[in-house]
């Protein structure tokens, strides 16, 4: 596709807005119209903050001190289903939302409650992703809410558990509402980490058949025995009153569907009402026995998890394309569905997706999570629990849902593997070239080794689902759910260079004291430096996450959940207790800066104690005024050898800063009683990062942007896309199995995929990343031109989709820092 004003090519995606902008109407909707209309009716809307959650939580937890957690945490999810506003959208086949009607988001006092009234007051006014209040919300947040929760919150007690010397490195104030963004902690602005819920365990037994299997194990405890009095037990009545609330939530919903049917003049909605009635007074407390039943089990269930809990990167949909497939078939066989009323189904789970915002109130937690992020993973294609190919129509269904609805939700992931058919690749490749940055890749042959060697069955490890950004999760086996530390390695080599400060925090002692730089006489005292920073970095973040493993189960539980978990049932445990029997614990660490520090060790030994082209004072001192005036030492050191070109120079660097990593966690992991990896996945972060580091030595200016994941630095990889894949390769510690995600980011031309023979070339792409065991890959494909203009005239490109970090966003929705910083990423023009 052309237009000679703008680009020699242009994908679908960009198409549609130019034809948008032309008054032209958008060819597929004729064959999504119900969905269309739902859609223009909240796109573009800022989200709004819907208290009810917050205040009815509230009311429970405060009429509750006292009880076993879990149990509080029950009744008041029962509390809420009995009393929070329930709606039935215009046009919608679907019931259940967890706010108000449009695009809105919900509050956790129990996780930030102490700046709650802070953040109310800043949410309207901040860059990144704002929210609007009502004036009388905003009165009950600050009033009713707020003063419960004053000295009540994990914030508060994580930040006053934490050592002095921990603080420093985490914290800016002493309150700990900012973040130093050197080590910084994560579960303060989450319940939980990405999760998965078994949700073929709903459809099959709903939670009546869960209530059921509860009362037995009541009923089979030893009354005389102060173990199951005092632990099982209100663990399992727990159980029952969750299940009692999801089944009341929904019946609600019927009784709403019926009132609404009751006054509908159009016969066809007064049907479509009375249809969602019927359903929802059946699902999810029985099992689900038609394909629509089993959307609205599956999407009661999801919604009623966000509401549960703050669960971070929003509670993933698993694989859809599996256990949905049963019900898919055999309604279309017995000609209850077609192809298309199926589309209209799950398309009425994406726009209903698209109204929840996951609301994040700390200043720190909305600079990670830019363009009001969302990675709610619907996975496709893989294999199944005995290593066969998984695809199947319904795989094929969300692609050409992708390619036809242009929309960012869900997040679609799709499994790779080595005998992936090609006609699934190919699908993939097409819907990759539509140019909204779906799907993601993610890779078997290298995650279900991973998982086997950590204790998994192979029938377990070939079941996982995308969860969350580019991890997995193997529902029933899988048991750790807090959130990790994010450690800014750029900040270890800037301590390196300024003996153990910073100039963003001038004369505070933060690192080592490893020495003025200037008297290193060899690379290995430069080396040696820095790996004294690094594992200083490493140190805190174990002993941060020591404190948090053992701080969050006082705070949080989990019922809906934990009713969804095997372990959890087996052994009367809610999922936040940090050791269950037989489980995985999976949890990891993000390594940010990856390529920044990579390039500039490599451009300091080539340069300074190798060729000697200029003395390391010389570095210093353009470093000190940002280069200003010296650009031609800036250039030297870029031209140094970068990671991301296959270059064995800097890939040994990486290998080596990585082997830090890998090698700590496998020694250290078992004091924190679970599998601590390295992943390099930092959603925005690297831009928050990036401001606090100063200029470096690959001459990156100070206070911009570190490189993404475990991506090549900007502009630095020029030798294109398959050197990029390579160097992601040679870089890995293959020997070491504490290592997880690797997120990479690869922009090509719409021009370099043009026509048949570019979509065959993608699939070679993707062939050879699936052939090197890379862990994920995702891509933007998209004209420079177009992101350009987008940020010249945002109203003409409101609805431009592209790829962030593990998710899509519309652009304008972005800080201008992460417009430019996916502007400046590298495009590939060849292949």
């Amino acid at each position: 596709m052309r237009n000679p004003e703008c680009c020699e090519v242009m994908t679908p995606h960009e198409q549609r807005l130019f034809d948008k902008m032309e008054g032209k109407e958008d060819r597929f909707r004729a064959g999504h119209s119900r969905v269309f209309t739902i859609l223009e009716s909240f796109e573009g809307l800022r989200p709004r903050i819907d208290v009810e959650r917050a205040k009815y939580f509230t009311e429970s937890m405060r009429a509750t001190e006292g009880q076993p957690l879990v149990l509080r945490w029950a009744k008041a999810m029962r509390h809420i289903a009995e009393n929070i506003s329930v709606y039935i959208d215009d046009h919608q086949l679907l019931a259940g939302r967890a706010g108000a009607q449009g695009r809105y988001g919900i509050l956790y006092p129990e996780l930030d409650g102490d700046f709650l009234g802070l953040a109310i007051e800043d949410l309207p006014k901040r860059t990144e992703s704002p929210f609007t209040i009502t004036p009388e919300d905003a009165r009950v947040v600050v009033d009713e809410i707020a003063p419960f929760w004053k000295g009540k919150t994990y914030h508060e007690s994580l930040n006053l558990a934490l050592p002095a010397d921990v603080h420093k490195l985490t914290y800016d104030d002493p309150e700990g509402l900012h973040s130093r963004f050197i080590v910084n902690e994560t579960s303060s602005f989450r319940s939980s980490i990405q999760w998965v819920h078994d949700y073929e365990k709903v459809l099959k037994k709903g939670f009546g058949g869960l209530k059921q299997e509860a009362l037995e194990k009541l009923a089979a405890l030893d009354p005389l025995s102060p173990a199951d009095n005092c632990e099982k037990r209100p663990f399992l009545e727990a159980v029952t009153i969750v299940c009692d609330a999801m089944a009341i939530w929904a019946r609600r919903h019927a009784a709403l569907a019926r009132e609404k049917a009751g006054v509908e003049t159009n016969a066809t909605r007064k049907a479509e009402l009375l249809t969602m009635a019927d359903i929802c007074e059946r699902v999810p407390e029985h099992p689900a026995r038609t394909f629509h039943e089993a959307v609205q089990s599956q999407w009661f269930t999801q919604m009623f998890s966000r509401i549960e809990q703050k669960t971070g990167t929003i509670v993933s949909n698993g694989r859809m394309d599996q256990y949905l497939y049963p019900f898919y078939e055999k309604d279309m066989a017995e000609g209850r569905l077609t192809e298309d009323s199926a589309l209209e189904l799950i398309e009425c789970m994406w726009v209903g997706m698209a109204q929840f915002i996951d609301l994040y109130i700390s200043p720190t937690g909305g600079a990670f999570n830019e363009g009001y992020a969302h990675w709610e993973a619907v996975t496709v294609g893989g294999q199944t629990t005995d290593g066969r190919d998984a695809t199947n129509d319904l795989t094929y269904l969300f692609l050409k849902s992708k390619r036809e609805f242009p929309l960012h939700y869900p997040d679609l992931a799709a499994r790779i593997h080595s005998r992936a058919p090609e006609r699934y690749l190919w699908e993939v490749a097409e819907t990759i070239k539509d140019g909204s940055g779906f799907p993601k890749l993610i890779n078997d042959e290298e995650i279900i080794p991973l998982y086997v060697s950590k204790g998994a069955t192979f029938e377990e490890a070939y079941d996982y689902a995308v969860s969350g950004c580019t991890e997995a999760r193997m529902p029933n086996r899988d048991t750790y759910t807090s959130g990790g530390a994010y450690i800014n390695f750029a900040a270890a080599l800037e301590m390196v260079l300024y003996n153990g400060r910073m100039k963003k925090y001038g004369e505070a002692d933060l690192g080592e004291h490893t020495g003025d730089p200037c008297e290193f006489k060899s690379w290995d005292d430069l080396w040696n430096a820095y790996v004294a920073q690094h594992k200083l970095f490493l140190k805190t973040a174990f002993m941060q996450q020591h404190i948090i493993n053992n701080l969050r189960a006082r705070h949080f539980a989990q019922p809906m959940g934990s009713t969804l978990h095997d372990l959890c049932m087996k052994h009367c445990l809610d999922l936040h207790t940090p050791q269950i029997p037989e489980g995985i614990n999976l949890g990891y660490f993000e390594y940010i800066g990856y390529g920044t520090v990579v390039d500039s060790l490599a451009a300091l030994k080539k340069v300074v104690f190798e060729d000697k082209t200029l003395t390391m004072a010389e570095v210093l001192e353009a470093l000190e005024c940002n280069f200003e005036g010296k650009e031609d030492v800036r250039q030297i050191l870029r031209n140094a050898p970068c990671y991301g070109n296959n270059d064995d120079y800097a890939d040994t660097i990486a290998r080596d800063i990585d082997q830090l990593s890998v090698e700590y966690g496998a020694r250290y992991s078992k004091d924190l009683g679970m599998h601590n990896d390295v992943r390099y996945v930092p959603f925005t972060s690297h831009v928050p990062f990036g401001k606090v580091v100063s200029a470096t030595p690959n001459g990156r200016k100070a206070w911009s942007p570190l490189s993404d994941g475990s991506s090549a630095s900007h502009g630095a990889d020029v030798n294109g896309p398959t050197a990029v894949l390579l160097s992601n390769f040679s870089s890995k510690n293959y020997g070491y199995r504490s290592r997880a995600a690797r997120m990479l980011n690869i922009k090509f031309t719409p021009k370099c995929l043009e026509g048949d023979d570019g979509t065959q070339k993608l699939v070679s792409f993707i062939r050879t990343f699936c052939d090197l065991k890379l862990w994920h890959v995702q891509f933007n494909v998209i004209n420079r031109e177009t992101l350009l203009a987008a940020q010249r005239d945002p109203e003409k490109y409101r609805n431009l989709i592209v790829r962030i970090a593990g998710y899509s966003a519309y652009f304008v929705d972005l800080s201008p820092d992460l417009q430019n910083d996916l502007i400046a990423r590298t495009e590939h023009g060849t292949m």
